[in-house]
């Protein structure tokens, strides 16, 4: 995908929206994927999933890709 801003970004920020970490893998991020669902279900059971979910959705929305 390409870098900020792109529609592709739009596109995984809107998945995590959804699913945390949704957005992530639709970039090819395997691990942060999962860091973000597990961390965000964790703290779900807390009331505290709202502040992994948004991160979710930032960094989707963020990410550049290295090439």
């Amino acid at each position: 995908m390409s870098g900020q801003g792109s529609g592709g970004n739009v596109l995984a920020a809107l998945a995590s929206f959804f699913i945390p970490g949704l957005g992530q893998l639709l970039q090819g991020r395997l691990g942060m994927a999962i860091v973000h669902f597990v961390l965000a279900g964790a703290l779900w059971f807390i009331l505290m999933g709202w502040i992994i979910h948004l991160w979710s959705i930032i960094d989707a929305a963020k990410f550049k890709s290295k090439d």
